[in-house]
């Protein structure tokens, strides 16, 4: 009571107030989303954002503050297939990977999360590769998004070892860059956006290298 008399007023929340908030930071990534892909991210204005999300250019700064903090939210948003802040490795649909409890199972489930997150953020990669080359701040986000690639790898490779064994000769850092090439949603838009792959066709190549490159030959890799 004495903090209330303090300030003067009591703090109140809004649950319409904050749902409508969300709405509308939803609206601003998805327009972005659009925008990014189909003219680049240097050939995106904030402006052409807001219209596009049909709100004002000062609500789109309000919300992320510059363009390269919100390429970042579209590409998270495009990883994980929402806004709610939970890692990738810790959703519902990565939780297969860590259920399985041999090295075939592990790889297989993780190549069905790799075609998950292809379909949904390749083009969003490839939008972020190619502003690295002419942004420092697209530049940076790119670096730090082949690190992140790069510690998933690893946390399934070892895994992996958990569970069972690599296939003999294979070095854990080979194994865990060799699993960092499989996940590079670069192949979901080679195969099934410019080829016309059907998406399970594509799971069950990928889920086939993976295993072939990283597991012992025969029923040791089951």
């Amino acid at each position: 009571m004495d903090e209330v008399k303090a300030s003067g007023r009591r703090r109140y929340r809004s649950p319409l107030r904050e749902d409508a908030a969300r709405r509308t930071r939803r609206a601003i990534v998805a327009a972005a989303s659009d925008l990014f892909v189909a003219r680049g991210y240097a050939g995106t204005s904030l402006a052409a954002i807001a219209d596009a999300a049909g709100v004002a250019r000062p609500t789109v700064f309000a919300a992320y503050g510059s363009k390269a903090a919100l390429l970042r939210q579209v590409l998270d948003q495009a990883l994980a297939g929402d806004d709610e802040p939970v890692p990738v490795a810790s959703r519902p649909w990565f939780a297969p990977v860590w259920e399985a409890r041999t090295p075939a199972g592990v790889l297989d489930a993780y190549a069905t999360v790799c075609a998950l997150i292809g379909e949904r953020a390749a083009a969003v990669f490839e939008t972020v590769r190619r502003a690295a080359d002419g942004a420092p701040e697209a530049a940076e986000l790119w670096a730090s998004l082949q690190q992140n690639r790069l510690a998933g790898a690893r946390m399934v490779i070892e895994h992996v070892r958990r569970v069972g064994d690599l296939r003999p000769g294979l070095q854990v850092e080979q194994a865990v860059d060799v699993l960092w090439i499989w996940n590079d949603p670069a192949h979901h838009a080679a195969l099934v956006d410019e080829r016309g792959w059907a998406p399970e066709d594509f799971r069950e190549w990928l889920s086939g290298r993976m295993r072939e490159s990283l597991l012992p030959a025969g029923p040791a890799a089951a």
